[in-house]
């Protein structure tokens, strides 16, 4: 695990405040608002697109300062103000640094930032007051966004420029994700640490709030009336839309959030492209993009290197997720590089509103934790469907390329010192099915390339509501397992070629309607494909894939006799 956090701090060369430039650019912007649409399986209406009046006020005209020393907190609002009583345009951020408050949208506003124009967020807490909102799928309050947009419309921010939401005075560190180095220089910046001296606060108000917490992100032991008293631990997210429509992000930087980076929200008629979405790969909720309860969106051309997931899909937790009933849906996803993030692309775990219509194709995954990953668990409920992904390359993933984890309790992919794998053990037990048992069917994937990978795919359902048909196609996975599947009702497996360096290239266990063909395999085990569960049912083999015949499978004696053919 050393030599892989060295390798990638050598690479990417980040450092504590996440300042250094990155090494990738743009992705090759070959998709456009026209081409973007080719290919989608689906009928979905084209995203309505925004549009400003020929006018443009610079920061600078309402009094605005650079350096990095003086707030322009007025200034911005000023300038915005001036802009929407004329009737909306664009308000300029000219090359320098700009230190600030929050900035907080009207309609028809469109924010430019010039080439090397740098806005940093000021490190002051008191300056983000403490609203309702939504984080992590529950209702609740948290400070202020630092890009603060609700109930507006026709809205942009585009530009070369970098948004830096200054989120190391925000987020607590764990002292396993860092070098000693680093860990030695955090700790000379003051700051507190937990009774084991493994985690790092900035302050007591911090600490506080995560004491006061059950799940590190809201601080549910505690009144309401005692939140001013944590209001360092109500980390906000960089960018926050809420309610909105008809918004435009091309071009800028978006950096060192304090959790999230950008987080649209309940929005629809989005377009976010030709990005770059940054944050410390030890960033605690380090997420890149997550867009929750929204429609009508195209995410293409951009670039991601973050601490946790870097595309990521959700519509709310549990009780406040159904009862919105609001699904994530009509998004499509093209032309993206994610360097390191916990998962490439990523649906869940806060999916209990549900997420459908989904295109993701021509992306490219480097050194993700996970590829391709879906979680959720028990209590969830929510219904995950037609998510069609294609023409996705991979490399040196330490996990899984595809992962269905079902069974989520919050564990990073690769484990960290304070976690256990028992945490997500699976629970074979039935339970009834309920409005809280969540559901992934239909979910189609295509050209697929994985090499130096941790596991081929691991597609996991729940023994109550099975994983239901998915199929995979036309893949080349080079791992050092193979393809598992459990519980899993449908799975399709044309095309696919599997390369393990240990045991079977197939497993599995308890599932049904199982039809593989042309499948090829290397596997050092004279048992390539590997068969269990009394569950297993209607499992189908192309007899001329199998090296050997039916020597090729191990089939354990609780499987029926009936349960695998050869065709």
């Amino acid at each position: 695990m050393k030599t892989k956090l060295n390798i990638w701090f050598g690479i990417l060369g980040l450092c504590l405040a996440c300042s250094s430039p990155i090494i990738a650019q743009h992705a090759d912007n070959s998709i456009d608002e026209t081409s973007i649409y080719q290919g989608v399986e689906f009928d979905m209406p084209k995203v309505k697109t925004t549009s400003f009046p020929d006018l443009t006020y610079s920061i600078k005209e309402f009094g605005a300062i650079d350096g990095g020393l003086t707030k322009n907190t007025d200034s911005f609002a000023k300038t915005i103000q001036a802009v929407s009583e004329k009737g909306g345009g664009t308000v300029l951020v000219p090359r320098g640094i700009w230190l600030t408050g929050p900035i907080q949208f009207k309609s028809n506003i469109r924010l430019h930032l010039e080439a090397g124009a740098l806005i940093l967020f000021s490190k002051d807490f008191d300056d983000y007051p403490i609203i309702e909102t939504s984080f992590e799928g529950l209702d609740t309050k948290r400070c202020m966004s630092p890009i603060y947009a609700n109930g507006v419309e026709n809205i942009a921010i585009t530009g070369s420029g970098t948004i830096d939401g200054n989120g190391d005075a925000w987020r607590p560190v764990k002292k396993s994700k860092m070098t000693t180095a680093q860990w030695k220089s955090l700790l000379a910046t003051g700051g507190i640490l937990n009774e084991k001296g493994d985690m790092w606060f900035p302050s007591e108000s911090s600490k506080k709030g995560f004491d006061s917490s059950t799940n590190f992100n809201v601080p549910d032991l505690i009144d309401e009336e005692e939140l001013e008293s944590v209001r360092d631990f109500l980390r906000p997210v960089l960018v926050s839309i809420v309610r909105s429509k008809r918004i435009l992000l091309d071009g800028p930087t978006f950096q060192n959030s304090p959790a999230w980076n950008i987080h649209p929200l309940m929005s629809q008629d989005l377009i976010i492209r030709n990005l770059s979405v940054r944050n410390p790969w030890y960033s605690q909720n380090g997420d890149g993009l997550d867009l929750e309860y929204c429609k009508n969106v195209l995410i293409y051309n951009n670039v991601f290197d973050v601490g946790d997931d870097a595309i990521c899909f959700k519509s709310g937790k549990d009780t406040d997720g159904r009862n919105r009933a609001m699904p994530t849906e009509n998004v499509i996803v093209k032309n993206n590089i994610v360097y390191h993030g916990h998962g490439g692309f990523v649906i869940g775990s806060e999916m209990s509103g549900g997420v459908r219509n989904v295109h993701i194709s021509q992306c490219t995954f480097m050194g993700t934790d996970v590829g391709l990953r879906f979680k959720s668990t028990r209590g969830r409920g929510g219904v995950v469907e037609d998510i069609f992904i294609s023409d996705i390359d991979m490399i040196n993933i330490p996990t899984d390329v595809i992962n269905f984890n079902l069974f989520y309790g919050g564990n990073s992919p690769v484990l960290e010192a304070d976690q256990s794998a028992d945490k997500e053990s699976r629970n074979e037990e039935l339970v009834p099915v309920t409005e809280e048992t969540p559901s992934f069917r239909n979910i189609f994937m295509k050209n697929i390339t994985a090499t130096g990978s941790g596991t081929a795919a691991n597609f996991q359902g729940l023994p109550e509501m099975n994983l239901q048909n998915v199929k995979l196609e036309n893949a080349l996975l080079e791992a050092e397992n193979g393809i598992i599947a459990v519980d899993t009702d449908g799975l399709e497996l044309i095309n696919v070629h599997v390369i393990p360096t240990k045991g079977a290239a197939l497993t599995l266990m308890n599932s049904k309607n199982i039809h593989v063909s042309g499948f090829n395999y290397k596997s050092n085990s004279p048992k390539a494909i590997s068969i269990f569960g009394n569950l297993s049912e209607n499992i189908s083999f192309r007899e001329k894939d199998l090296r050997n015949g039916l020597a090729a499978l191990s089939i354990s004696n609780e499987v029926s006799p009936k349960a695998v053919s050869l065709k």
